[in-house]
């Protein structure tokens, strides 16, 4: 999660770019190409071994201050890693890489960055007597093996430390997906202080996946109340399978507590690409439990932090899903509008805020909006509307009783864009109703959020996708539903959307682009504008159904033979 603040130009990048062990410099800012993985079997580190399945390697000094490198080397067996430093408060700005050896195929991976803008939680120590540390964010490798890491910066920290991380098992040995979770709909436990309007999601418990809870030495700490709630990635990679999720969570967990000398998981809830919902920092997820998220702003607020990086790569629906359905359910215990703003007080210095200074920010809100940081990454982060309006929508009951819950509300579809030209982003939303109507609900975008009081109601007029964009480019956000049918578009206006020359597709073009209402078709469905010509495309599983116009979208029959547009 790179800082912002301490970002510098790429060319000053370029020139400081981390240097493999044993490749000397040529010149001020050129370099030799980095050696290639190692064809011996590497040596064996001096590792010191730490409570929790993490092993610690310190990083030898070298001669050049600014740049620290750890030759490649066998190790024992580890899934996550993660370089901390002595000084919880400095940064290192600067660039850190490190490959790893597969400890089932003995290949070695790419050069990985790590992300090294983290900031540790509030000074007071979260445990007693616990030294804290800084660190990048940790990255999760799969078994490995062996590792080489390379590190260069203007200021490197002391106490340079490489922590090996090594999840362990759940259930008796035996690894597992996670326990079955705890039912949904169910009613907060007796120290909630209000029940939420939005029926609780289901949420895979700390011994679901594993916490070993013996390296907690603390309480939980807890807030007045929850008026806020930021969302976050986890960083590392986005290569793991669902069933890895309680191992990633287990690291991550370690990485935390053992490796950093933080008393618990900093989050609150993670939620994985399959939109499964876990349980993070103990003390009750229906309580305000004080988490370790966001420098400066742990103080009445919560967190969901998503499995995976996502700065290049795209979240995915269930993913949103969840993460939508635990904010509206947990600012729901405590009366909050899912869609407003609130006023917060900085607790300490965190590189974007001072001290004491009160900041306006959403209620579902990116931790870059809060710290001086990447974090979510900026695909997640740039989904933030769309999920604060499925939030909105939950916490307004647009989505019936009816609707089964377990299923991470596999029939609402929302979509976000300014249909009026306002200044404001609408939301649309669509969802099957028990009779198997698909009505379409408009929720305008106002000062204040979503206006939930008075929502236009199409009947009938929804579909399995939505998507917004201008598909007639006259500056209007356009809505395009995606039925089995076809596709049925609105035009936008200042009167908002309309039916006023927008033109219904068959669907002629749904034998070659792929069966509209498989879930995969559904989640690709968007409106961009592919080719540059100021007129938004619609796709359906990257491949261009609708073309773009002054008259709107002009259904294009042979989609199967276009090539996917990137």
């Amino acid at each position: 999660m790179t800082s912002r603040a301490q970002r510098r130009p790429r060319s000053a990048l370029l020139t400081t770019v981390a240097v493999a062990v044993g490749v000397s410099l040529t010149g001020p800012t050129t370099y030799a190409a980095p050696a290639p993985p190692p064809t011996a079997e590497p040596t064996p580190s001096p590792e010191t071994r730490a409570a929790g399945g993490v092993r610690s390697v310190p990083l030898p000094a070298g001669g050049d201050p600014e740049l620290r490198t750890l030759p490649a080397r066998a190790t024992e067996p580890f899934s996550l890693l993660g370089l901390t430093w002595d000084d919880p408060g400095a940064a290192l700005d600067g660039t850190v890489e490190v490959r790893t050896r597969d400890s089932r195929t003995g290949a070695w991976s790419a050069w990985q960055a790590l992300e090294a803008g983290v900031r540790a939680p509030d000074p007071v120590p979260e445990r007693a007597g616990t030294a804290l540390r800084g660190g990048t964010a940790p990255l999760w490798t799969g078994p490995a093996d062996g590792v080489q890491l390379r590190a260069r910066g203007d200021a490197l920290p002391r106490g340079l430390r490489l922590e090996l991380v090594d999840p362990g098992q759940a259930g008796g040995g035996r690894d597992v997906a996670g326990a079955p979770p705890s039912a949904p709909g169910s009613p907060p436990s007796a120290d909630a202080r209000i029940r939420a309007a939005v029926p609780r999601p289901a949420v895979v418990s700390r011994s679901g996946w594993g916490a070993d809870e013996s390296l907690v030495k603390e309480p939980p700490k807890y807030n007045r109340t929850t008026k806020a709630v930021f969302v976050h990635h986890t960083a590392g990679t986005n290569n793991y399978t669902c069933a890895q999720s309680p191992s990633i969570i287990r690291a991550i967990f370690r990485y935390h507590v053992v490796s950093q000398g933080w008393n618990d998981i900093g989050y609150q809830f993670l939620v994985d690409k399959c939109g499964k919902i876990f349980e993070g920092r103990a003390g009750g997820i229906d309580r305000p439990v004080q988490g370790a998220h966001t420098l400066g702003l742990n103080v009445d607020t919560s967190s969901v932090s998503v499995l995976g990086n996502y700065m290049t790569a795209t979240s995915s629906a269930a993913a949103r899903r969840a993460v939508a359905w635990v904010a509206a359910w947990k600012l729901g215990l405590y009366k909050q509008d899912p869609s407003g703003s609130v006023t917060l007080t900085v607790s300490t210095d965190n590189g974007k805020y001072r001290a004491g200074q009160r900041v306006s920010l959403r209620r579902i809100s990116g931790h870059r909006d809060g710290s001086a940081t990447d974090c979510p990454g900026d695909r997640l982060y740039a989904n933030l509307p769309e999920i604060r309006a499925l939030a909105t929508a939950m916490a307004a009951g647009l989505t019936p009783g009816s609707i089964p819950w377990i299923s991470g509300l596999s029939g609402l579809q929302v979509t976000t864009g300014d249909f009026n030209g306002d200044g404001y982003e609408d939301a649309a939303l669509s969802f099957r109703t028990p009779l198997g109507d698909l009505p379409l609900f408009i929720m305008n975008g106002t000062a204040n959020g979503f206006d939930t009081a008075f929502p236009t109601t199409l009947f009938g007029a929804g579909g399995q996708a939505l998507a917004a964009g201008d598909l007639n480019g006259d500056g209007y956000a356009d809505l395009a539903a995606l039925t089995g049918r076809g596709i049925a578009t609105f035009h936008g206006s200042a009167n908002g959307l309309t039916t006023t020359g927008a033109p219904v597709l068959d669907g002629r073009w749904a034998a070659a682009a792929g069966e509209p209402a498989s879930a995969s078709a559904a989640a690709a469905f968007a409106a961009r504008d592919t080719d540059g010509d100021g007129y938004d495309e619609l796709l359906s599983g990257g491949v261009v159904v609708a073309k773009g116009g002054a008259d709107g979208a002009v259904a294009v029959v042979d989609a199967a033979a276009k090539a996917p547009a990137n």
